[in-house]
């Protein structure tokens, strides 16, 4: 099938995913159909509600020159957060051109389901902590804009106006 990124206007990035029920070879292709997408645009990570999908389904790919991080997961919750943070500067699909240093937990601890179903217990750090809670945030309604500070929002203003404008249904 064949999927595109919803961006920064459309009303299916602020709901909350509904969570996955049914795993086995349907799911396992939807997560490699998602990497495709994510690969295509140049991602690192893709949350199922921005390609218009209402599940609690993300990927990921967290690789570094040391090590290779590919994921699909379901039903991701973060069980525990470090109270220490870590700035990052993050992009987002859905919000093309916009850069900003986000703050977020160091490490996180998570729980989540692979493609059969089968529990999965993460303990992340560095790139990979950060790419979770972007994408988690996501399935839950959250856009990356809203972790901004106020006053870096605002320097964000015009280009989120033209965005929100652009993908807006019903905009001509």
């Amino acid at each position: 099938m064949i999927y595109t990124i919803r961006k920064y206007g459309d009303p299916i990035l602020r709901k909350k995913a509904e969570p996955v029920k049914a795993f086995g070879e349907e799911l396992k292709q939807f997560f490699q159909d998602m990497l495709e997408v994510m690969y295509s645009a140049g991602g690192m990570g893709l949350a199922a509600n921005q390609i218009g999908v209402l599940k609690r389904a993300i990927v990921l790919d967290a690789s570094t020159k040391d090590s290779t991080i590919v994921m699909g997961l379901a039903n991701p919750e973060i069980l525990e957060a470090s109270r220490d943070k870590n700035e990052f500067e993050e992009g987002c699909l859905s919000f093309p051109g916009i850069n900003e240093k986000i703050s977020r937990p160091k490490s996180v601890k998570v729980r989540a389901f692979d493609a059969d179903g089968k529990e999965l217990l993460i303990e992340a750090s560095g790139l990979l902590a950060i790419v979770i809670q972007h994408e988690i945030d996501h399935i839950n309604g959250v856009v990356f804009t809203d972790r901004m500070s106020p006053v870096r929002k605002m320097l964000h203003n015009k280009e989120l106006k033209e965005l929100k404008k652009l993908n807006t249904p019903g905009h001509k």
